[in-house]
């Protein structure tokens, strides 16, 4: 196993570059999911425990983070 993030985006994310990457293969050794804007790969990661990325998921499957 790797400690190195192996960052993918969602298939759905085709909007015009407002993505985020995940590496969900942190999850089983660290417990963690890293989070860092596509945009900026070089920039800040946010590491996400496993409860609030599936509550980030959520979140964004309501629409609760929309821009308005």
């Amino acid at each position: 196993m790797t400690n190195a993030p192996n960052w993918f985006k969602s298939s759905y994310s085709n909007n015009g570059g407002a993505c985020i990457e995940v590496a969900t293969n942190l999850l089983p050794s660290h417990g963690l999911v890293p989070v860092r804007d596509s945009k900026v790969p070089a920039g800040s990661v946010l590491e996400l425990r496993a409860d609030a990325f599936t509550s980030f998921v959520t979140g964004v499957k309501k629409g609760l983070f929309c821009q308005r």
